[in-house]
């Protein structure tokens, strides 16, 4: 959506990912829903579930499809571990230098 000031969800599609960080109430899943995310991701009481669209609901998933091969749960556990251990930003600096050191196959 670069270039756009404001997503009109009636002509752009809608997004590849959607990452909802349930503090206060419950994920209103028909939400994403009904506007065809194909990737939902829900942090919720310590925990980030993955969930992928199939047909019309929400199934939940061990592996990001929009991230194959990645593991998405046990870094975001590993990092949450590691800012009760040694702070947030030390854990942050040390998750992004081990994404920058990724070898992906397309880089």
């Amino acid at each position: 959506m670069q270039g756009k000031r404001r997503v009109n969800l009636k002509t752009d599609p809608p997004p590849d990912l959607a990452i909802e960080i349930d503090v206060t109430s419950k994920a209103q899943m028909d939400a994403y829903i009904n506007l065809r995310v194909p990737e939902l991701w829900i942090y919720e009481q310590g925990h980030l579930k993955i969930y992928t669209l199939q047909p019309d609901q929400y199934q939940l998933i061990t592996c990001s499809p929009t991230f194959p091969g990645l593991p998405v749960l046990d870094w975001v556990q590993e990092v949450l571990q590691q800012c009760a251990e040694i702070g947030r930003s030390p854990a942050l600096r040390a998750f992004r230098k081990k994404i920058r050191n990724l070898e992906l196959p397309f880089a």
